[in-house]
């Protein structure tokens, strides 16, 4: 990030700055090929532009400003860049700020105090700094917004008399919104903590029972064959857990792989529907698997083992919290133009029900409705993680409709392949919120 930022604000300094401010850039950096590659498109453009003022249109006279550019052309870039700038003026106002600046900053106006554009005492500083030192710095900020939002920027210096901004020095900032990059920072941060502690309660319950019985249960058989059978539960749940983890980041792995197996996806339902009837059958569940394999089915484009995955895990989940003598139907979904140009499998339970605050979690990695209720009967709190990062691979969608006391139902969408469709790209990325 602060490489790519740092390209941009050098390409700026070489368009702005002119050839002493390009050459200082340049001494600074490693020379002029690094600014030329790390500027990129600022720096393309400037060059563009400076071969336009050094060839001007025969009898036409310009106006150039102190960096050899013509007069309206250093605005015309900052408004052509896709990054957000703003340019504070040594008087401490704001006198510019681009379109892409004014998507993140709709309160900010040209003439105010460049302490009401950002309210954030990094920023401030800052701005202070590069005024004080003539120095680039960088600066971390949060701002309250629609919600809380995090920035990372870059400022530099521009000369006075460059960039059509008047006489006096100002700083130029490029701002990036990190609000994405955090969350996924702190995603990442929330699984490695709730994978640890998943590990840690079996392995501290193992590792009790292995104390006591290399103590006063030694020589107790019956307390040994009690021990023995919770720590081998304790083991397997572990062994659960360790194998979602693994498929998780297998399928995480290749994410960007797209399946390209012609599948009848109403066979594939099928399969994996009825392999769970003894499952159906141990927890006293009514499983109707309401699918005909006596013609062709939708034809996808997909990973048959994921999409049995899919299938086996949505069922299992119906079959496991449904509660017993409940029923659970596997059948086609019907069309939903929410869904066009794909064709869904539905799995109905009877249950009990998801609260409407807790539906939109449910692929949440470790999110349990009920946390003792899931580790009772095996569940490791990945199930439906898994699930999704799998439509993702897949271009579909998981849709789940559920009311207390009323059941749930689960669909899983999944583009219908065309004959043309031969390398998976079939739609896009199906986008978990």
């Amino acid at each position: 990030m602060a490489g790519e930022m740092k390209g941009w604000m050098l390409g700026l300094a070489a368009v702005f700055g002119g050839s002493a401010a390009l050459a200082s850039a340049s001494a600074e950096h490693s020379g002029p090929a690094v600014v030329l590659a790390a500027g990129g498109t600022a720096w393309a453009l400037g060059a563009a532009l400076r071969r336009r003022a050094a060839a001007p249109a025969p009898h036409t006279p310009q106006t150039k400003d102190r960096a050899g550019f013509p007069v309206g052309l250093g605005r015309a870039l900052l408004h052509q860049m896709p990054a957000p700038l703003i340019v504070i003026s040594q008087s401490e106002r704001l006198v510019y700020a681009n379109p892409a600046a004014m998507a993140i900053l709709p309160r900010a106006t040209v003439g105010m105090h460049y302490s009401g554009v950002i309210r954030a005492s990094a920023f401030v500083e800052a701005v202070e700094h590069v005024f004080e030192t003539r120095e680039d710095t960088e600066c971390t900020f949060a701002m309250m917004m629609e919600r809380e939002r995090f920035f990372e920027a870059r400022a530099s210096m521009l000369p006075a008399g460059a960039g059509d901004f008047g006489e006096e020095a100002h700083v130029i900032f490029q701002i990036e919104d990190r609000t994405r990059d955090k969350a996924s920072l702190q995603a990442r941060t929330d699984f490695v903590a709730n994978a640890s502690h998943e590990l840690r309660t079996p392995l501290a319950s193992i590792l009790g029972y292995i104390e006591t019985l290399q103590g006063h249960a030694k020589e107790d058989p019956e307390a040994r064959e009690l021990f023995l059978g919770i720590m081998m539960k304790q083991a397997s749940r572990m062994q659960r857990l360790v194998d979602d983890l693994m498929s998780l980041s297998r399928i995480e792995m290749n994410a960007h792989v797209r399946p390209e197996e012609r599948l009848d996806l109403h066979a594939v339902a099928a399969e994996a529907a009825n392999a769970l009837f003894p499952l159906a059958t141990q927890n006293d569940v009514l499983l109707q698997v309401e699918i005909s394999t006596d013609e062709p089915g939708p034809t996808v484009l997909g990973d048959r083992d994921q999409l049995n995955q899919v299938l086996v895990n949505l069922v299992d989940n119906a079959i496991k919290y449904g509660g017993q003598g409940q029923k659970v139907r596997v059948r086609p979904a019907d069309p939903s133009s929410k869904y066009p140009g794909q064709a869904g499998i539905s799995v109905i339970d009877t249950g009990p029900g998801i609260a409407r605050e807790n539906v939109h979690r449910l692929t949440e990695r470790f999110f349990r409705v009920n946390a003792g209720q899931s580790r009772d009967k095996g569940g490791t709190g990945l199930g439906l993680a898994i699930t999704k990062h799998i439509l993702n691979r897949h271009s579909g969608a998981l849709g789940i409709e559920s009311q207390p006391g009323h059941g749930s139902t689960f669909t899983l969408w999944l583009p219908v392949a065309n004959e043309a469709d031969s390398d998976g790209n079939v739609g896009k990325i199906a986008n978990f919120q």
